[in-house]
This record gives structure tokens, sequence and C-alpha cells, in this order.
């Protein structure tokens, strides 16, 4: 049933918008950026579309919350992320920097997407459970995630399968909880915009 339901949402968003004219600029940054963090498989249609979905690709957006630029990294995260990624150490912290952020962004994104499997006892992730499950540390945080994934479990439920988690909310804000679903939902369907870009993460 999730996966009829994201493939709906995929269809409704492919007909309801197009890659923004300002995404054009940057794409080879990305990719590029995708390239040397993920390898040659880098799911740059995800990649992609979490950009469009931060920023609609500008590289000056500022949020209410502080975050910055194109990849919308708080000043907090900008200042940590040299500490987990070898490549920005020795870099100042540049989130209006379109390259710095992208890069940064990608980085950001693999370390989070790793700590899935760890959380997991052994168990093998579903490319598209470890992507949702990234997404989400990205925009609310690893902890909540982790926090998010033992009460499924209590719970009974899948805490490896992303649907099965997506309901359940361990605490945060009714408001920052659903903003945070809508989040990895909006992503997951906007790759399809980006396939042509590069791959995507197969969500069945």
């Amino acid at each position: 049933m999730a996966s009829i339901l994201l493939a709906c949402c995929a269809a409704h968003t492919h007909a309801a918008e197009s890659i923004p004219r300002a995404a054009y600029q940057y794409r080879d940054t990305l990719i590029r950026a995708a390239h040397a963090v993920w390898g040659l498989d880098a799911p740059v249609a995800v990649l992609a579309a979490q950009v469009h979905t931060e920023s609609l690709w500008k590289a000056d957006a500022v949020s209410p919350a502080g975050a910055m630029g194109i990849a919308q990294i708080m000043p907090s995260t900008a200042r940590w992320l040299p500490d987990i990624a070898p490549a920005l150490r020795g870099t100042s912290p540049a989130p209006y920097n379109p390259g710095w952020a992208l890069r940064a962004m990608c980085e950001y994104d693999l370390w989070l997407y790793d700590r899935q499997s760890a959380m997991s006892a052994g168990a093998t992730l579903a490319s598209c459970d470890r992507m949702s499950f990234a997404l989400s540390g990205y925009n609310g945080g690893l902890g909540w995630v982790k926090k998010d994934r033992l009460k499924a479990r209590d719970r009974g439920l899948e805490p490896d399968r992303y649907a099965a988690v997506a309901p359940v909310n361990a605490g945060r804000s009714r408001a920052a909880w659903k903003e945070n679903r809508d989040y990895v939902r909006r992503i997951m369907a906007r790759q399809e915009l980006y396939l042509i870009w590069g791959p995507g993460v197969a969500c069945e």
C-alpha cells in the first residue's frame, strides 16, 4: 500500500512541477559532489530533489529557523560538519557558497545513511528505507530518528521499515513531526523530476 501511495505522489508531483530554471546552474556542481562522496552510483535524483525541497535552488535562501543557503544548513551543523567529512576539514563553513554547501549536504546525507544500518542490529535495510531515514535525520536530527525507531520497535512495529516508523512520534510537537514526514515524502516523490540527471532510489 505504501509503495502505491508513493507512486501516486510521485506521479502527481511530476505532473504538477518542473525542474526550476535555477537548478541547471548548479546541476554539474551537485553531480560532481554526489559522485565524489557517494560514488558513481550516487542517488543524484534524490539529492537534487532534496535541494529543490530545501531552497528551490536559491543560494541565498534563509529559513525562519536560521537555516542557510542552497542546502539550508543550520549554523551549528555547518560548524560540526568538518568533523565528520574529511574533504571539508580545513575549510571555513560557507553555507552560502553553493559548492561548499552541496558537498556538505552530500557528506551529511551519506553519514546519516551509513548510520541507519548500525541502528539495525545487523539487519539489512532496503535502500528506500535507509534513504528515507537519512532524509528524516537531515531535517529533524538523527536523535529523533533513533527515538522514533525505538518506539516503533517497542510497539511491535518494524523499526527497519520507514513506512512502519513514519506514523510514530517519539515526542516532537505535532507540527515538527508532520513537517518532518512531509519533508521525506516530498523529496522521495520529487526525485522523479530529476531521474534524467542520475539514479534515484526505488521504493517498492
